[in-house]
């Protein structure tokens, strides 16, 4: 069987997301297995060109991995005819640009979401792709988790009968800077700068909420600056504007009602640091990234309220855990290898720019929604495209 090479530009290699996920776990390690295996026994083997600004970096981490191209010109790597797609995982103010260009100069895309900063960005690069013929798509890798990949095979196999809610929690506590250093970037919560836990989770949300339990209707979402105040990298104070959590409540088709806190003020006391809870008529189950937990209706205890004498029923040892039946590769990897095989030889790919389209829609009904204090409802995303 034949090898084919994959001329892969990939932009953004230098952030965490980027280096780990993207590089790391899925490009490298795709490569240590001798390529994608495509549906006739062939194998395609992506051929990574790093680009980035800071060329010390990026040779080191190119040297680091065995990767023989680097480039701090990403003019230069969009002219080569033979590398054919472009992959970016950079800045999101930064993401509507490239993509265009990346357009423009007739390479397939792949990006991390969201996809822009603003849905008419949005919806102007996928109109873009669309009307030039490319292969596009959008990361999606929550989906690709253990525990959601279980929670889909529970509902596949009519487990919860008819879905009633779904309830999520996601974050943890960020250290402001004084008596901890600070763990996530502080751009993270600057509006100037792209920040905001609504535009960086939301799009999160809707695939999830989307293809696991029913298409996002409507939403009611309110937002918040909790920590006004944090110290950036250089241990300089600075003023937080953009909001660091978000209580939001999704109406979903088939009639089942979401919420998910999202919060990076919240500490942590569940089995992990998202957790989802889906009760059924039938039955439910609770799953963090990887575990994931059940009870049916026939194992369901009597609990009775009695607030003057302590509660002795153990709830948590009341549900039985759902079996690891196979070895779960990492997420998004497991995308990537799609991917690649949507490019090279056609292979069903659902997870397009419109897709992103989607988290943006969401997200800045959220914001209105927090703004004006109301429901929103959304379109269907063929209207917004139209």
């Amino acid at each position: 069987m034949a090898t084919k090479r994959l001329g892969l530009i990939m932009h953004g290699i230098t952030g965490r997301m980027g280096y780990n996920q993207h590089l790391v776990r899925s490009i490298c390690a795709i490569r240590a297995q001798g390529g994608v295996v495509l549906s006739n026994g062939d194998r395609v083997m992506p051929d990574p060109i790093l680009v980035g600004r800071n060329k010390d970096k990026v040779a080191e981490i190119a040297k680091q991995h065995g990767i023989e191209r680097m480039t701090t010109d990403l003019d230069v790597a969009l002219a080569n005819k033979d590398d054919t797609v472009f992959f970016d995982a950079g800045s999101t103010q930064m993401r509507t640009a490239l993509l265009g260009k990346a357009i423009e100069a007739g390479k397939d895309i792949y990006c991390e979401k969201p996809i822009a900063d603003t849905l008419a960005d949005a919806i102007k690069i996928t109109k873009l792709a669309r009307s030039r013929g490319i292969k596009h798509g959008v990361v999606q890798d929550k989906l690709f988790l253990p525990g959601l990949r279980k929670i889909k095979l529970l509902n596949d196999a009519g487990f919860f009968g008819r879905i009633l809610s779904v309830r999520g929690e996601f974050g943890y506590w960020v250290f402001e800077g004084d008596l901890q250093p600070i763990q996530r970037p502080s751009w993270n919560y600057k509006k100037a700068e792209g920040g905001g836990i609504i535009l960086d989770m939301l799009c999160h949300w809707r695939y999830v909420l989307d293809n696991l339990f029913g298409e996002v209707k409507s939403v009611s979402c309110l937002g918040k600056v909790h920590i006004p105040e944090r110290i950036d990298e250089a241990g300089k104070r600075y003023h937080s504007d953009a909001d660091d959590a978000a209580y939001a409540t999704f109406e979903l088709e088939g009639g089942a009602i979401a919420h998910i806190n999202s919060s990076w003020c919240s500490r942590v006391k569940r089995d992990d640091l998202v957790t989802f809870q889906v009760d059924g008529t039938h039955g439910s189950a609770v799953a963090g990234l990887s575990r994931c937990y059940t009870q049916h209706r026939v194992n369901t205890p009597r609990p009775v309220w009695n607030p003057d004498v302590p509660q002795t029923m153990k709830f948590n040892e009341q549900w039985e855990e759902v079996p690891d039946t196979m070895v779960y590769d990492n997420g998004f990897k497991i995308q990537w290898e799609d991917f690649i095989r949507h490019v090279a030889e056609g292979a069903p790919w659902k997870y397009d720019l419109s897709e992103g389209v989607k988290g943006l829609q969401l997200v800045e009904s959220a914001l209105k929604s927090w703004e004006e204090r109301r429901w929103i409802d959304l379109a269907p995303v063929k209207e917004v495209l139209a």
